[in-house]
């Protein structure tokens, strides 16, 4: 692999959307017969965060082909994101803006790599949110191995979420920015 060329779409350009939608497709190729994980779907999704407060997105390339995303956007205290908690969380935890790490994926080729990491650090690690970044993980993903991936990130599980009825239970993991 060479060196990837990450690229930052601070907004939801047409480009932008058409390809994360083509990545999504191909990353999430074995689910995307589920209702919660078809192409449609995500593009709902994509096209509602894409319009929230402090949307990014990070797409990286390998000699011009897009190999690997990641988006989020800024969530303040009385977020949906917190409310649909299965627990209360602590106010500390929710009380400054936070970076949501939205959606993170990488292409076949392309994972174990570190590729989905340098994806990762450049999106999160210039974010000017309070100290920490949060996401949500199907606990099953990869039989356990994408959560302890986040794991060996840095994230801590810290709740569970079910979103909707059309999606698995997920892990709510809270990273510190804090050197």
């Amino acid at each position: 692999m060479t060196e990837l060329d990450l690229r930052h779409f601070p907004e939801l350009t047409p480009l932008a959307r058409e390809t994360l939608i083509d990545l999504y497709a191909d990353v999430r190729a074995p689910l995307l017969h589920l209702p919660n994980y078809a192409v449609a779907t995500f593009a709902e999704r994509l096209d509602r965060h894409g319009g929230e407060p402090g949307f990014e997105a990070v797409i990286g390339y390998d000699e011009g082909e897009p190999i690997g995303y990641a988006y989020g956007n800024t969530i303040e205290s009385g977020d949906r994101w917190w409310t649909r908690m299965s627990r209360p969380m602590r106010s500390a935890l929710t009380a400054d803006p936070v970076f949501a790490l939205k959606e993170l994926g990488v292409r076949a080729p392309w994972r174990g790599t570190g590729a989905a990491r340098r994806i990762h650090e450049e999106l999160v690690g210039n974010r000017t949110e309070e100290q920490r970044v949060t996401l949500m993980v199907n606990p099953a993903a990869g039989d356990g191995k994408v959560l302890a991936l986040y794991e060996s990130w840095g994230y801590e599980a810290v709740n569970e979420v079910q979103p909707n009825p059309d999606t698995p239970p997920l892990v709510a993991m809270i990273r510190s920015c804090v050197a």
